[in-house]
């Protein structure tokens, strides 16, 4: 009767365990990428916007972009860029970046990818343009209908 009972607990003990690992697993992949990222790079932390001069941290949902000397953390862009398209701009995904502040390496990528870089073709996770309406800079706008969209390929750096 006593073997019964610590086999039972046993079970009962295993069974919570792997339930508190599977609560745990959920909530440490809060950060999800936006719909006007590009497809297919689910492990990155960050994107460089060579266009606007910009990071995006997936994880906190927040540009970093240089004002007056600063680097600022916000949900939107600043107003100079409120009809920046979000979706068709170049994203280089900053793979190898794990740190806090990608812009300690804003100077090299600034030179690697300057203004109007175009690296792979690029598909963003987003698909459908109607579905999200126009670009208020909080990376909910979709798909530009495919135009230079068809790969899934993009720098790795």
């Amino acid at each position: 009767m006593k073997t019964l009972k610590l086999i039972t607990l046993g079970i009962v003990m295993l069974f919570a365990t792997n339930s508190i690992h599977a609560q745990i697993s959920v909530n440490l992949h809060l950060g999800t990428a936006p719909s006007w990222g590009p497809a297919g790079y689910d492990s990155a932390n960050y994107y460089y916007l060579p266009d606007i001069e910009a990071y995006y941290d997936i994880r906190e949902s927040q540009f970093i972009y240089l004002n007056k000397g600063t680097w600022i953390r916000s949900k939107s862009l600043p107003r100079q860029y409120r009809n920046y398209d979000l979706n068709s701009g170049y994203k280089v995904v900053l793979n190898d970046y794990h740190g806090s502040r990608p812009y300690t390496n804003f100077r090299s990528n600034r030179v690697q990818y300057h203004k109007g870089y175009q690296g792979s073709p690029q598909r963003t996770i987003g698909n459908n343009r109607a579905e999200h309406g126009n670009n208020d800079n909080r990376g909910n706008n979709g798909d530009r209908g495919g135009r230079g969209n068809n790969g899934r390929g993009n720098d790795k750096h």
